[in-house]
Parts: C-alpha cells; sequence; structure tokens
C-alpha cells in the first residue's frame, strides 16, 4: 500500500478511536476542516507542521503515522530496507511535492525522535512558506548544497555540513538554487 494512504488512513482510525471529530481536531489543532479532510481522504499530503500538530492533538507521536510495526527492541535498517518513501508536501506554493523521506525507524515503537534520509528533488521554486511545530531538528548534509531559512537568518549548508535548531522557530528547508540535494534529518517533536 501506498504509505501516503496509510497515513490519512492512520489520522482518521485515530481520531474516530478517541472519539474526536473532525471539527474537535480543527479548533484544537488550528488547521481548517477542509485540510483535515483532505488529509483524511489522502487528496492532500499534507507538510510536517500540519501531521505534528495533528499528532499531538491526537497524544501520539509523528511516527504513529508512519509506523509498520511494534518493535522494542533496537531498529536495525538496512540500506535495502530504506528504499520506501513517503511524500510531504515542501510549503512551496506552487509544488506540493519536493522532498521525499525515507523513514530510518518506522519499525521502533515508542520512539521520541524520526530520523529520515531525504531525497530533495530539484525544483524552480522559490515561493516558499515557512512553518513551525513544537521540538527540534537536526539535519546533516550528504549530497548537495542545502538553504535554510530560519527566522530572519539564512544558512547554506554544503556536503558534510549540519544544523540543529528549535523547530518553533518558523523555518523552512529547501535545496540550494533548487538542485538536487540529500540529506539526513533527525525531527524531535514532544508528545
Amino acid at each position: 500500500m501506498d504509505a501516503t494512504k496509510i497515513v490519512g488512513e492512520k489520522i482518521k482510525s485515530l481520531r474516530e478511536t478517541k472519539g474526536i471529530t473532525i471539527e474537535e481536531l480543527s479548533d484544537r489543532s488550528g488547521l481548517a476542516i477542509e485540510q483535515i479532510e483532505r488529509i483524511e481522504d489522502n487528496i492532500d499530503l499534507p507538510s510536517l507542521a500540519p501531521l505534528i500538530k495533528i499528532a499531538r492533538v491526537l497524544g501520539v507521536r509523528l511516527g504513529t503515522f508512519l509506523d509498520d510495526q511494534n518493535e522494542l527492541g533496537p531498529v536495525v535498517c538496512r540500506k535495502s530496507d530504506s528504499s520506501d518513501t513517503i511524500s510531504f508536501s515542501n510549503n512551496a506554493i506552487h509544488s506540493r511535492r519536493h522532498m521525499q523521506y525515507h523513514s530510518l525507524s518506522k519499525s521502533k515503537a515508542d520512539r521520541h525522535m524520526e530520523p529520515f534520509i531525504i531525497d530533495v528533488e530539484a525544483t524552480n521554486d522559490t515561493d516558499f512558506v515557512l512553518s513551525s511545530h513544537e521540538g527540534e531538528e537536526f539535519i546533516m548534509v550528504m549530497e548537495g548544497v542545502m538553504e535554510i531559512s530560519y527566522g530572519k537568518n539564512t544558512y547554506v549548508l554544503e556536503e558534510g555540513d549540519s544544523i540543529y535548531y528549535d523547530s518553533i522557530v518558523p523555518h523552512h528547508v529547501h535545496a540550494y538554487e533548487g538542485q538536487a540535494a540529500k540529506i539526513l534529518a533527525v525531527i524531535y517533536t514532544p508528545i
């Protein structure tokens, strides 16, 4: 099954199990009812910020939407296992997809961090919308050059460079000058 469909289905199932209406989820998350419906119906691929807001309202980890097993011990992710991807939007005005996320921990239960290898596709988009959410992020550039807009600052990171920041500050991660890149990202979001 397509991982993007799993996310919408899991959100809807968790919401219904917890007896939370779409209206309540909207009020508590600050997201529009229509946006939640489109996510649950697998019409829209949300960016991480709305997913994190939904996870907080539902009282679950972000990873709950990506989990496929519930391994309590260590989880080894082989290179061949990380080929499964999920797409999230990039908060760009014209393009709704530009990053392919390879989860490195989807089998680990009760995790507090979400490690991903992310393939950043080349794009001509330059009209990015900053977003914020609770937690922290760590990014290391594996290939190419990345640009991180963080508050009023912009950071250009080359291969081997990394950045660690509080994600409550409005930010956006994208390839420098629209070129393709690959990054390791670890996202921490408190429940």
